[in-house]
């Protein structure tokens, strides 16, 4: 499937799986921000996009009751990030990331394809919960890798909500995306600029 479907597009760059899969969430009244997953054909999509599942495996179970439950799993690890970057409590959210890291992800296996080169397969045909326990044992690895957990960023971009781990030389990386966010404001910053409204230098 191509990535995002249309007019609706998805980024994978925040560094970890687990932070890509909330970036999926709308962003409370921001403007510019809906549900991604919005059904089953947009997990299901999602998840191969992501390489959660290889390309053409078969999510005949995916129903609605999977997208309730990424949804859960999402809001959890989103509220656990934001305490991390001393917001609120997180409530149970703890509780729920590790009852999904809890269950077993299904195996992967190299197998043969139609050319003869080694791809990537599931040893079994993948299930809800095991899907669920790749983003939040994800999560799990994040939270309690201090390295990790110190490069944890919310992007500076107007009306943007993402996170990332910045992993960039000095940790001077401001926005999720360089090529979206950054370049957004280096435009509004000129735009400034051209009506004396912002005299400062550009950063890079």
């Amino acid at each position: 499937m191509a990535a995002g479907g249309g007019a609706r597009k998805w980024r994978f760059g925040a560094g970890r799986i687990c932070l890509d899969l909330v970036a999926t969430e709308p962003a409370g009244a921001a403007p510019r921000t809906r549900e991604q997953l919005d059904g089953p054909a947009r997990l299901a999509q999602w998840l191969t996009d992501a390489r959660l599942v290889p390309p053409g495996t078969a999510l005949t179970a995916l129903d609605d009751t999977w997208v309730a439950r990424f949804h859960e799993l999402r809001s959890a690890i989103g509220r656990l990030m934001e305490t991390q970057l001393d917001g609120p409590e997180a409530g149970d959210a703890l509780e729920r990331v590790n009852a999904a890291a809890s269950a077993a992800p299904v195996g992967p296996r190299a197998v043969r394809g139609a050319d003869g080169v080694l791809v990537r397969a599931l040893s079994t045909p993948p299930d809800c919960a095991g899907l669920l326990a790749v983003v939040a044992r994800d999560a799990v690895d994040l939270l309690t890798d201090p390295v990790a957990r110190a490069a944890l960023r919310r992007c500076q971009g107007e009306a943007c909500h993402r996170l990332y781990l910045d992993t960039s030389r000095g940790g001077r990386r401001r926005w999720c995306s360089g090529r979206v966010c950054g370049n957004r404001e280096r435009v509004a910053r000129h735009r400034r600029r051209a009506t004396g409204a912002d005299p400062g230098p550009a950063e890079v």
